[in-house]
């Protein structure tokens, strides 16, 4: 089984780009975006999904903003949407969308960005804290679960190509990377990591600033992150940059699992 995860920067300009090229290139089973920016009846009127796909998008409400989407090639049935912390209780920005392919849990999951004001910051970090407790009911699971998406950390000095550079930049603080440490310790396998060993370099998001993304000069913010039973099921896990470079901003992250 296929499954990919996708910061798309806004899916009517991906589409532009050439989404449809990865998503024919690529073949996965399942596509969780994240930042589609996108409401139902805004997708463009000639644009199809391939035969035999199903989308749920879950938009933010604020138009233009955020928003997640996950495609299944297969059987999907949707659990839920937002993670009813007391922060956003009805998910308004569009950022959790949890749903089932037969027998594997997925959650969709656009973290909140920090970098634009102090408030955004205290934001992010109070919907981290409750995010982190209502995905960790799912660490007990005997099926796999997969927590997927751009989750705006970079995690450690080999997920970021300056980190003394970034080292008061949100998303690499200090405290950050120790939530997301302690996110692994509770049980949580980051997948890329468990596949590839720490010490390799690829990024996932590229600055639009200083040809960032001609430079690789990038971050590693976009995750898939696994139980038990997702780990034992791991075939691979590759990001594939040239989407990042055609696309969006961020490159498609692409996991190969064992179905059963």
């Amino acid at each position: 089984m296929r499954i990919v995860t996708w910061n798309v920067n806004g899916i009517r300009a991906a589409i532009r780009k050439g989404l449809d090229k990865f998503i024919e290139k690529i073949d996965a089973d399942v596509w969780m975006l994240q930042e589609v920016r996108c409401l139902q009846e805004q997708l463009p009127n000639d644009w199809a999904l391939p035969d035999g796909c199903k989308m749920i998008l879950h938009p933010a409400e604020k138009k233009g903003y955020s928003g997640v989407a996950t495609i299944s090639k297969n059987e999907m049935v949707e659990i839920g949407r937002g993670m009813n912390g007391q922060i956003d209780p009805n998910d308004s920005e569009g950022r959790v969308l949890v749903t089932t392919h037969n027998g594997i849990t997925l959650v969709n999951t656009y973290l909140p960005s920090g970098s634009s004001k102090e408030e955004r910051q205290q934001y992010k970090e109070t919907w981290m804290s409750q995010w982190r407790d209502f995905i960790r009911p799912y660490l007990n699971s005997k099926e796999p679960v997969i927590v997927a998406g751009d989750l705006n950390i970079a995690h450690t000095e080999n997920d970021i190509w300056n980190p003394k550079g970034n080292a008061k930049s949100s998303g690499f603080l200090p405290h950050e990377r120790e939530w997301f440490s302690e996110l692994l310790a509770e049980g949580w396998c980051d997948l890329f990591r468990e596949h590839v060993g720490p010490d390799e370099k690829t990024f996932s998001w590229w600055s639009n600033r200083g040809q960032a993304r001609a430079k690789d000069r990038g971050w590693r913010i976009d995750y898939l992150l696994g139980n038990d039973a997702a780990k034992k099921r791991l075939i691979s896990v590759e990001i594939d940059r040239q989407g990042g470079l055609e696309v969006s901003d961020h490159a498609p992250v692409i996991l190969d699992i064992y179905s059963s």
